[in-house]
């Protein structure tokens, strides 16, 4: 298939225009709901319970699971990050886990920038201005403007907050 699009799109960066394109196609008829300025750099995919506020930036961000996901506005997903939004009934009725999941939503709230690699579980819900270092796993809740990192991931700094507040003011066409 890539060396039919090679053939048929000779020039580099139109080819690579045409896949953001298909792929951003894919997320459309997919995701619930989608606001204005979405930008797909990379292939990522999402599920039926996806909510895609404004001005969201994907670069290979997947998401699994039934449950709901809401991404707010100005969120950045680094590449090959993860979100889940289900597990597995371990107290139902079989062993290691029955067939029931067990959906949990997970909530990102506005400006919230994550780094590559990571791990978002179930149920997480990270504020607004947060800052996830890459390869970290997220559990439980991130408060807003707070930077974490590591597994399980900790807040281990804040963002200046005033100066947050300053820059989210600049932006006019915030909804």
């Amino acid at each position: 298939m890539i060396k039919l699009i090679s053939c048929l799109i000779p020039i580099k960066s139109l080819r690579i225009k045409f896949r953001q394109f298909c792929n951003s196609i894919q997320i459309i008829f997919t995701a619930k709901s989608i606001g204005k300025d979405f930008d797909c750099s990379k292939f990522s995919t999402v599920n039926r319970n996806t909510i895609i506020k404004n001005h969201v930036k994907l670069n290979g961000l997947h998401i699994s699971g039934g449950g709901n996901v809401t991404l707010g506005n100005y969120f950045v997903a680094g590449f090959d990050t993860l979100i889940i939004s289900n597990s597995h009934n371990y107290e139902g009725n079989d062993i290691p886990y029955d067939n029931t999941a067990l959906n949990k939503d997970v909530i990102i709230g506005d400006f919230v920038w994550i780094g590559a690699k990571v791990i978002v579980l179930p149920g997480t819900k990270i504020g607004e201005g947060a800052i996830i270092q890459a390869g970290s796993v997220v559990h439980g809740e991130i408060p807003p403007y707070a930077i974490a990192g590591g597994n399980p991931a900790k807040v281990f700094k804040y963002r200046n907050i005033e100066h947050f507040k300053k820059l989210k003011a600049a932006k006019p066409d915030l909804i």
